[in-house]
């Protein structure tokens, strides 16, 4: 008991004794672009208001980067994990949704499920994660709409500024047109019909999390991202 009460001693010592020292150094974090745009961009200036000597590289890509052999110290993955080694918080979740502006809704009506959109323009997204196809529902039994777009376009606010102009129907993650939705410019379909929400987590290698500005920076962004409303449950 002694020896336990020691070693407690011992760790909260060490613990108030990072406490008192400055962080500084470089780290680099990484995420989605238009999420990175909006969301990561204040929250990183905010850390950088509260730690002075602290210096950051922040890396927006859509590409998921190689957390090592890229030099990443954190990131923002959006969609199941597949690297296990990874230190993970899950901060909130997105979901994958229909939208098309009013204009277009009252010239080509709405569609009400998903075997409706072949009668319908489409603005599809030609990443290679983005097949030429749109599935609905549940993983195992997806109801799948094969596409005839009438607009391929490499980058999504592209595809949002077409979607507003009127030009068809188009598929994005939900927090990309939180703010559309919101004043009316574009019109979500078929929630009803919406696969299943994809997890947004932070994630850091499992040796980084070791460190303090690592952890520090860690923790200060899952409490800003767990509070922010676009990637709550059902946003």
């Amino acid at each position: 008991m002694e020896r336990a009460r020691t070693l407690l001693n011992d760790y909260y010592s060490a613990v108030g004794g990072l406490a008192d020292t400055p962080l500084r150094g470089l780290l680099r974090v990484t995420a989605p672009l238009q999420f990175g745009r909006r969301h990561m961009a204040p929250l990183v200036i905010g850390f950088l208001e509260t730690y002075r000597e602290m210096q950051i590289e922040l890396v927006l890509n859509d590409r998921n980067l190689d957390l090592i052999e890229d030099g990443i110290d954190v990131a923002v993955r959006i969609g199941p994990l597949s690297d296990s080694s990874l230190v993970a918080k899950r901060v909130g979740e997105v979901r994958s949704v229909l939208v098309a502006s009013p204009a277009y809704l009252e010239k080509r009506g709405t569609p009400k499920k998903p075997s409706e959109l072949g009668a319908h323009d489409t603005i599809v997204g030609i990443a290679k994660s983005e097949p030429s196809e749109w599935r609905f529902g549940p993983p195992k039994r997806p109801t799948i709409v094969r596409l005839s777009p009438r607009l391929l376009v490499n980058e999504t606010e592209a595809r949002l500024v077409a979607a507003r102009a009127g030009q068809g129907i188009t598929r994005v993650l939900s927090y990309q047109v939180s703010e559309e939705l919101q004043v009316g410019s574009l019109v979500r379909l078929m929630i009803a019909f919406e696969p299943p929400a994809l997890p947004v987590h932070l994630v850091t290698p499992a040796g980084g999390h070791k460190t303090p500005k690592v952890r520090a920076f860690f923790d200060y962004a899952s409490k800003s991202l767990s509070k922010l409303r676009v990637i709550r449950s059902r946003p």
